[in-house]
């Protein structure tokens, strides 16, 4: 099971971070060790001090797939969650003013949250999501905000990687990211429906 993640997908996201607007999608991936579900808490890691949470909505994959071609990848998902990709910033910056891959600021253990999945009820394109930090709105999103939409995106990634079944696509964050501190409790919806509801440890 691989866990592939698009960086800078919605525009305005990537200037918070003083970015340029990708002309195509940024990849990255995490282990399956990053995984944290069933709404378990997440303990900050000892080797960051500025961890921040990234809401993302999340396709699973539900077949295999290679070279896909935009207009057939509806068919290769049927089911969304609300995930975080939690990311030591301050461990990234120092990476990317190196000019060095980003892992051990992505992809370390439990970086991955996931809360329920649901089936897809409506275009992928027009999903509106939201994560509180104690109780107070800090994301907002709408999927059709994406730089690079999510049938572009399997696309694209379908070129390089054979896709399988139970693969996760995180398809980026939008404008609002932030730290997380010890005793703070995330809330993620999908439109009405809270996805998941845990505690930073």
């Amino acid at each position: 099971m691989k866990i592939i993640c698009i960086g800078r997908n919605y525009g305005l996201h990537a200037k918070e971070l003083g970015n340029e607007i990708p002309d195509k999608p940024v990849i990255f991936c995490k282990p399956d060790t990053a995984l944290l579900k069933n709404n378990d808490d997440f303990y900050l890691p000892s080797f960051s001090k500025d961890v921040h949470y990234e809401a993302e909505i999340v396709v699973k994959i539900d077949k295999a797939g290679k070279s896909i071609l935009p207009q057939f990848a509806s068919r290769y998902y049927s089911q969304i969650t609300l995930g975080i990709d939690f990311t030591a910033r301050d461990v990234q910056n120092e990476l990317k003013t190196k000019g060095l891959p980003w892992e051990l600021a992505k992809a370390f253990d439990y970086s991955a949250v996931i809360g329920n999945f649901i089936p897809l009820k409506q275009p992928i394109q027009d999903i509106h999501f939201h994560l509180l930090k104690n109780e107070v709105t800090v994301q907002n999103g709408h999927t059709a905000d994406m730089l690079f939409n999510v049938d572009q995106i399997i696309s694209f990634v379908s070129e390089y990687f054979t896709l399988k079944t139970g693969d996760l696509i995180f398809t980026g964050t939008p404008a609002g990211v932030g730290p997380v501190s010890i005793g703070d409790k995330l809330k993620g919806y999908i439109e009405k429906e809270e996805i998941f509801d845990f505690l930073i440890k």
